[in-house]
């Protein structure tokens, strides 16, 4: 009871002095509602983008590895000048993985090339032609909103036929149906044999929607592949582990590419972890520099808290007085001031909060990005803001508890 009433009697006094000094009350909580402000406003915004970060990096599956030149876990001392030198990957080294592994359950090889689009009078440039094998819809799933995918036939022969993206059939046809019209790409005609369902750009800006999908053996007869960047995608069989696929495909390439015992990997086998490792990293510090910049504002509120408390104790000096002079405790007084001053706190990192709010709504309605204020941050907001008015006004209270009561009757403001 007697902490319900020390609540009331805080909250009672806390509203009184916003009501009888509005100004100067609101100039002092500025500092901690722009303190919250700016923490929160941080960590929601890098928490909805780590929360799609993850969501797009999750749809590329966790268990696929990706069979490349370069390595992506790029540091300080990252050796360039032997990577460069490594061979890209190859459609027989695909074939050959899938020959020898018992933990690949489907592979896929691909790569892309930027050549301009034509249909009639219409055109488009610098589009992304991407070569794929066969299994490639099997290894990163995508659905199709009107044709077909290729036939192991079509792939095999590399017939002259192309899926296409959503902005690619919007963009050249303009209207008319695409699939089964011819659209010309390095100087030759490919028939339009599918439509890749839009689905818009993902975190890193990519999408399907301007792709041009092509078997990898038309684009082997029609191109000299053998500087091209290549990749091999693998996916693992249902209760294999990643590392016991890793552990297996390095085997099969040296012994693929003949690498004697000593000598160096001439491939990197990537995962999507190594992405999520590096995403985690840059989020932590950006995280510390909006602690930093939050900081200064709360040290501000802070002091701000402190201030309006020493005015509300020697405003008060008379009242301190005739309640210790009616057997109140130190403890009593303490604990009076000190519930005030973190309601004031509170009430400042409220309207922080609330701002950081309204915020998410602006932001996901003028952009495609959603901003979403969770549970743990507005608990996170509350806490930070009840800490600084605890710390901001304990010498205040401590200084009220220890007035002596005669004296304090005797003070007249």
């Amino acid at each position: 009871m007697i902490v319900l009433k020390l609540l009331y009697e805080s909250f009672l006094f806390a509203v009184n002095a916003l009501v009888v000094n509005k100004v100067r009350t609101i100039l002092s909580l500025l500092g901690i509602t722009i303190g919250i402000f700016s923490i929160i406003s941080v960590f929601t915004v890098f928490d909805s983008m780590e929360s799609t970060i993850k969501n797009e990096i999750n749809s590329l599956g966790s268990n696929v590895l990706f069979i490349q030149k370069w390595p992506w876990n790029m540091g300080e001392n990252y050796p360039w000048w032997k990577y460069y030198q490594r061979p890209e990957p190859r459609l027989k080294e695909m074939q050959e993985i899938l020959k020898r592994s018992g933990t690949v359950q489907e592979a896929a090889f691909m790569f892309s090339v930027s050549r301009n689009v034509y249909y009639r009078n219409n055109s488009m440039e610098n589009v992304p032609v991407i070569a794929v094998s066969q299994d490639y819809n099997k290894v990163l799933p995508f659905d199709l909103q009107q044709g077909r995918y290729f036939t192991s036939s079509e792939s095999r022969s590399g017939k002259n036929i192309t899926t296409i993206g959503a902005e690619i059939a919007e963009k050249l046809f303009q209207g008319i149906d695409a699939v089964g019209r011819q659209v010309k790409v390095f100087g030759r005609k490919l028939e339009v044999i599918g439509i890749i369902k839009k689905q818009g750009e993902d975190i890193f800006g990519n999408s399907k929607d301007n792709w041009i999908m092509i078997p990898v053996n038309y684009a082997r007869n029609v191109l000299d592949v053998r500087n091209i960047s290549s990749t091999i995608v693998v996916v693992a069989r249902p209760h294999v582990s990643i590392e016991q696929m890793k552990d297996e495909l390095t085997g099969i390439m040296r012994s693929v590419r003949k690498l004697p015992p000593r000598a160096d990997d001439s491939f990197a086998i990537n995962e999507t972890d190594i992405i999520t490792k590096g995403f985690d990293q840059l989020f932590a510090v950006i995280a510390s520099v909006g602690w930093i910049i939050g900081g200064f504002s709360l040290l501000v509120g802070g002091f701000g808290i402190a201030n309006i408390m020493f005015v509300s104790v020697r405003e008060r000096t008379n009242q301190i007085g005739i309640q210790k002079s009616l057997g109140a405790k130190n403890y009593f007084i303490l604990m009076q001031f000190l519930f005030e001053a973190v309601f004031l706190s509170v009430m400042g990192g409220v309207v922080g909060l609330i701002i950081v709010y309204a915020l998410t709504f602006v932001v996901s309605s003028m952009f495609s990005f959603e901003l979403i204020l969770t549970l743990g941050n507005i608990a996170l907001g509350l806490l930070v803001s009840a800490f600084i008015g605890l710390v901001s006004g304990f010498i205040p209270s401590w200084t009220a508890a220890r007035l002596d009561p005669v004296e304090a009757m005797r003070h007249s403001f």
